[in-house]
């Protein structure tokens, strides 16, 4: 179906004049957001460790707040598995339902901050100070045997952790970096 070619002028200019109006006539429901009020919820951590706040953690003081925080609830006893699974071990990944782990499939340890930042503790995720999250990370990233029981994570250790399949993780879209 064909539109006649006078008809098409006259829709575009009462777009144009109507479109204002409209605007006029928004209900102008609720209030600019602050500059606070979006750095509250800008957390984003890249791989490369560019968003990692300040803090500090080792193994020791995550296994303290792992235990505090009753992380063993959902990851079982020193995070080897349980209702939402394990997040130890390095099981091969030689099929496509193989368990995938931090030490198998992750490509980045900043990846694991940023989860547990952005989500844990369940259900009160958003509740750990940076020093506890930092913590946790080290401490999972040490019972994975990627860093020492000793090594503290920071802004500046953690993006120059190198994970295991790092070099073998596929980007599935490239093309969006």
């Amino acid at each position: 179906m064909s539109m006649p070619r006078p008809l098409v002028p006259a829709l575009v200019a009462l777009a144009i004049n109507v479109t204002p109006l409209a605007a006029a006539d928004a209900p102008r429901l609720g209030a600019p957001i602050s500059e606070a009020d979006i750095g509250a919820w800008n957390i984003t951590v890249f791989p490369d460790g560019t968003g990692l706040p300040p803090g500090s953690g080792t193994a020791t003081a995550g296994a303290i707040v792992y235990a505090d925080k009753g992380c063993a609830a959902c990851h079982g006893e020193n995070a080897a598995g349980g209702a939402n699974g394990g997040l130890v071990g390095n099981p091969p990944l030689d099929r496509i339902e193989a368990r995938k782990t931090i030490a198998n499939f992750w490509a980045n340890a900043t990846t694991l901050f940023d989860i547990i930042r952005r989500w844990m503790p369940w259900p009160s995720p958003r509740t750990l100070s940076n020093d506890e999250v930092y913590s946790l990370t080290a401490y999972i990233l040490a019972l994975n045997k990627i860093i020492g029981e000793g090594d503290v994570m920071n802004a500046q250790t953690l993006p120059k952790v190198k994970m295991p399949n790092r070099d073998n993780f596929i980007i599935r879209f490239p093309d969006r970096i």
